[in-house]
């Protein structure tokens, strides 16, 4: 038999157990609505009926054969439930509601291989369509199988019985903890995780600075904290450099040894026993990096899915907005950004993960503190960003020692947050090292 003669997957028995079983137990039927659709169910009987016994759930009435007929006769549909006879015979089906779950989830499983074999014909039509790019076609089957998943997460609902001791146990090890931790992920900056408690989930963070304030170098330095120090898995989209430089500037970093040296081979015996350890701890860290220059969008979000779902990245860093290749390359550079903003946001939300997103500011910035209305490219980052940082100049000093090192300060002005305090945030920028360390305000 041929693929489209096939009928397909369903499970009608299923489908009438698990209505027979919600007209049983109204209780455990309010369960069901929250998370089953009508449109799961592959009998169109079966999807008039249920339908019919959510708008009950809705309206507070109990579901059972009498209200059921009642409301489906009332909205002129008994018929197309199949008529008083089927709609009766519901509760004949099964005897008992114990596992009303169970064929739910036969209801939920059907429908999703029906979804798939849906997907999969258009996926067929598509890249038989010579109009559309392949990239396009990628994009667009992507966000096609992640929103089936995405419906597929169901709601759980729990009793204070069940929970209670849980709060207890997470109440507990906060106390142990001594507020050491946060809800989101540390940057490594004390006084920025205290205002933000960390990097949130589903959240777009926008880093704005004029060129050579540090923008990389402070992205690389949260990555050291987060991918190096605290194993956590993070992904880093850079389109202005190559792998080996950004690998080359971490190097620097964790093993403190002045960038210029590791270029111009200038080193000591002592630093190489700094860069194997530097290396020994870069090595199995979990940092993906991508250095495509000029990456175009939906190349871009399709690998940082594919990071998400192969190397269970939790956080994603981008340097920068500026170098993505918006796909409408003939629309207006603000409409570009505008495009690229709106996604990059709707990325953090489908993956819930964050994403650091770096930025340029405007030429009117130079040698004053940036402000919202400076970013680069269009207003929509502003508004699409749930964060948004820049990082300012202040003064450059130098320490004392055998060897030239200048140390500037920096302010951090976090001037948007959505959920949480705005403020200015003191660092230091330590030049040789290319790395943002905290500032220890008891130290001169």
């Amino acid at each position: 038999m041929d693929l489209k003669d096939k009928i397909p997957p369903h499970n009608t028995e299923a489908e009438k157990a698990t209505l027979g079983a919600m007209l049983l137990d109204w209780s455990a039927a309010n369960e069901i609505v929250a998370f089953l659709s009508a449109d799961k169910f592959y009998d169109q009987r079966n999807q008039v009926i249920f339908d019919s016994l959510k708008h009950l759930s809705i309206i507070g009435t109990k579901g059972d054969m009498l209200t059921l007929i009642d409301d489906l006769t009332k909205a002129g549909k008994l018929e197309a439930a199949g008529g008083l006879s089927y709609v009766s015979s519901l509760t004949d089906t099964v005897p008992t509601s114990a596992n009303i779950d169970y064929y739910a989830r036969i209801v939920m499983d059907q429908s999703t291989r029906r979804n798939l074999i849906q997907i999969s014909a258009e996926i067929k039509a598509d890249s038989f369509n010579e109009t559309k790019e392949s990239r396009s076609i990628l994009e667009e089957a992507e966000q096609k199988i992640f929103k089936l998943a995405d419906l597929n997460q169901t709601t759980q609902v729990y009793a204070m019985k069940d929970v209670v001791q849980k709060a207890i146990e997470i109440i507990d090890n906060n106390y142990k903890r001594k507020g050491s931790d946060y809800s989101g992920i540390s940057t490594g900056f004390k006084d920025l995780d205290n205002m933000t408690d960390g990097f949130q989930k589903s959240e777009m963070i926008i880093v704005g600075a004029r060129p050579s304030m540090g923008k990389t170098a402070f992205a690389l330095s949260m990555m050291e904290h987060i991918a190096i120090d605290r194993r956590i898995p993070c992904g880093f989209f850079s389109l202005e450099m190559a792998a080996d430089q950004i690998t080359q500037r971490l190097l620097s970093q964790v093993a403190q040894i002045p960038g210029t040296k590791l270029r111009n081979g200038m080193l000591k015996l002592s630093d190489f026993k700094e860069l194997q350890n530097a290396a020994g701890k870069c090595y199995d860290a979990p940092l993906y990096i991508v250095d495509t220059p000029n990456m175009k969008l939906l190349d871009l979000r399709a690998m940082a899915r594919r990071m998400r779902v192969n190397q269970k990245v939790e956080i994603i860093f981008i340097d920068y907005i500026g170098l993505i290749t918006s796909e409408n390359d003939s629309a207006p550079v603000y409409e570009q950004q505008s495009a690229i903003s709106k996604s990059l946001k709707s990325l953090a939300r489908e993956l819930e993960i964050p994403i650091v997103v770096l930025c340029q500011v405007a030429r009117t910035a130079e040698g004053e503190e940036p402000n919202l209305a400076q970013l680069r490219g269009s207003g929509s980052i502003e508004q699409d960003a749930d964060v948004v940082m820049f990082i300012h100049g202040v003064k450059t000093r130098q320490t004392e020692g055998e060897e030239y090192n200048p140390v500037q300060d920096r302010k951090i002005i976090v001037a948007k947050q959505r959920n949480g305090p705005i403020g200015d945030i003191e660092l230091l920028f330590l030049s040789n090292y290319t790395k943002f360390v905290n500032k220890d305000k008891n130290a001169n």
